[in-house]
């Protein structure tokens, strides 16, 4: 007995030690940290590359005054590179890019991801492309062709992620509707047939004779749905951006929907042609400065041929420098006209975004309801809004 006592009392050692250990990182090892926790080898190495971004320092970093935490980075690509290197040594990749953000964000790093052997270093992700994407003006050429590859890297895996359940749920929607009233057996839909047939019921039987049945149909290539994305290219929808040429390029890809693209801030930009490679329409974009939503939908408007086939989906954070009732006026028009009308706050996954809640009122009580979408939503989004049914719209929305 006594020596699984022993064992028992060692095990907690271990844990209680682990514990000391964690609070050891994440306090940073001050005189205050109340820990007594001594670090060796790979932990030491591990701090050391933590304090290097958040440790405290007796200036601060170049460009950063008034703050009063300091990179131990300097101010030199090469350094910088090192410490990307180690962070991907010691954390996984979840990890390191949460660190490169913050990296750029609090000590003002952007400019580094100028030079070639920086981008080497990076863990490429969605935030990083938007970084790239505001500094696309900036870029010397010897960066130009780095940088397209890290945003290719980024656009391939999402599209590896997000094409085949888009193509498959939008296929699906656009079969369901086109519906037609003789179907065959495994293309009937039950639900509408029993609905459309109710007054039929035999109560002696208890069943309904269907005199009229109603199925799905099979959408014929030449039959499309046309789909127009408008996104606001200003500085906070930059994943927005991202994801939504990613998707642009899957939808134009699919023979029954035509899909246009237009990003907008003060000025409208038709990226309809480049949709092959959603690489060129991402640099295609410029993103920064002020947003005319108007504008926009009304370029949009004036792409419209076949209203009652049509879904126009406006991705923005709804901070109108345009007039605001003339925008509001055009997407009650629109509707009107038989074009379904969605409106995305957000497409990405960073949950809750920042917006203009008074206009995203007055949509909603147009029945354009506005909510954040996540990239894994989006295709259940659009289905519904192909088949004119409402939207899947988030209970946090």
């Amino acid at each position: 007995m006594a020596s699984v006592r022993e064992g028992d009392e060692g095990a907690a050692v271990d844990v209680v030690q682990e514990r000391l250990r964690r609070w050891r990182l994440v306090l940073g090892g001050d005189a205050a940290d109340g820990t007594g926790c001594a670090l060796f080898g790979r932990d030491a190495a591990m701090d050391g590359a933590l304090a290097a971004l958040y440790g405290k320092g007796d200036k601060p970093h170049a460009g950063r005054a008034g703050q009063d935490r300091s990179a131990g980075l300097g101010a030199s690509a090469p350094s910088v590179a090192r410490w990307l290197g180690d962070i991907r040594t010691y954390f996984p990749a979840s990890v390191v890019q949460v660190m490169q953000r913050d990296a750029i964000d609090r000590l003002g790093l952007s400019t580094l991801l100028l030079e070639p052997e920086m981008l080497e270093a990076v863990e490429a992700d969605v935030h990083l492309v938007g970084t790239l994407l505001s500094l696309n003006k900036a870029m010397p050429e010897t960066t130009k062709e780095t940088a397209r590859a890290v945003v290719r890297k980024v656009v391939e895996d999402l599209e590896k992620r997000l094409a085949t359940r888009t193509r498959a749920t939008l296929t699906g929607a656009l079969d369901r509707s086109a519906r037609i009233s003789r179907p065959r057996h495994h293309d009937i839909d039950w639900n509408r047939t029993i609905a459309a047939n109710l007054k039929h019921y035999l109560p002696e039987y208890r069943t309904i004779v269907p005199e009229r049945l109603i199925g799905y149909g099979r959408a014929a290539q030449s039959v499309k749905k046309e789909v127009v994305l408008c996104i606001d290219q200003s500085g906070s929808m930059a994943a927005s951006v991202v994801y939504a040429s990613v998707f642009g390029a899957v939808l134009a890809s699919m023979r029954s929907i035509s899909t246009r693209l237009v990003v907008f801030d003060t000025a409208v930009v038709d990226l309809t042609d480049q949709l092959d490679d959603p690489v060129d329409v991402l640099f295609g974009t410029q993103l920064g400065g002020g947003t005319d939503i108007n504008r926009a939908l009304a370029y949009c408007q004036s792409q419209i041929t076949r209203p009652a086939e049509t879904v126009v989906v406006l991705i923005s954070d709804l901070y109108e420098g345009g007039i605001r009732n003339e925008m509001l006026k055009r997407v009650a028009a629109m509707q009107a006209s038989g074009v379904q009308f969605v409106t995305l706050l957000a497409l990405s996954d960073e949950g809750a975004p920042a917006y203009d809640r008074e206009h995203a009122a007055a949509l909603a009580a147009l029945g354009a309801p506005a909510f954040a979408c996540t990239p894994d939503l989006f295709p259940e989004v659009m289905a519904a809004a192909i088949e004119k049914r409402p939207l899947p719209v988030p209970e946090t929305a």
